[in-house]
């Protein structure tokens, strides 16, 4: 797709559609329609599946996982009918919604779920890469978030690995801002003091 004056409103119009879809907050909708308040008053006060699981409610953790990671599917797919140039500002616009929602004063989700939904909507098999890498790191470390920075770091590598140059440069930006959402992690890992998973929260 040309770039020019017939051209900026349909992307603007695809980075305004992908934000609205992800700036769906499932989490924060599915807690409320459970009986269970705000979710952002307990743990993190994060709206995503992990604070949704402090719950102890696993079937909501579950339906926010897939309701973060389909609007980016949702986004990237209805804008990839129009051209693929729409459906990298509509997945752009997708993961700005979800950490940025306009309707939370800006506090959103951390992004990987959503990520991994915008991923599949472009290349589903490099879900199965992302998949691998997460498993692998999570099984030997027992941190979800390193898991989740390791694969989100390897996937831009990935992409142009597997000849989509534009892809990965997308993933690189968005990489960027799923490390800059897990800023409290890095420094937990860091100073060693991260959750590992199964562990019990003190």
């Amino acid at each position: 797709m040309t770039l020019d004056a017939t051209t900026w409103p349909m992307l603007i119009a695809a980075l305004a559609g992908g934000y609205l879809l992800g700036s769906i907050p499932f989490g924060l909708i599915f807690t409320k329609m459970a009986g269970l308040g705000d979710i952002r008053a307990i743990g993190s006060g994060n709206i995503g599946a992990t604070n949704v699981l402090r719950t102890g409610r696993k079937g909501l953790a579950l339906a926010t996982v897939l309701g973060d990671g389909l609007k980016g599917t949702v986004a990237v797919l209805i804008a990839a009918s129009f051209g693929p140039a729409l459906a990298l500002a509509a997945g752009l616009g997708a993961f700005l919604g979800h950490l940025f929602p306009v309707w939370l004063k800006f506090r959103g989700g951390k992004g990987v779920a959503t990520y991994i939904g915008i991923l599949l909507g472009f290349l589903p098999l490099a879900v199965l890469v992302f998949a691998a890498f997460w498993i692998s790191v999570a099984y030997l470390s027992r941190y979800s978030s390193l898991a989740a920075l390791i694969a989100t770091g390897a996937m831009p590598a990935v992409l142009w690995a597997l000849g989509r140059p534009e892809l990965a440069l997308l993933f690189l930006l968005l990489t960027a801002l799923v490390w800059i959402r897990h800023h409290g992690n890095i420094s937990k890992l860091l100073a060693g003091t991260e959750n590992r998973i199964g562990a019990k929260k003190s």
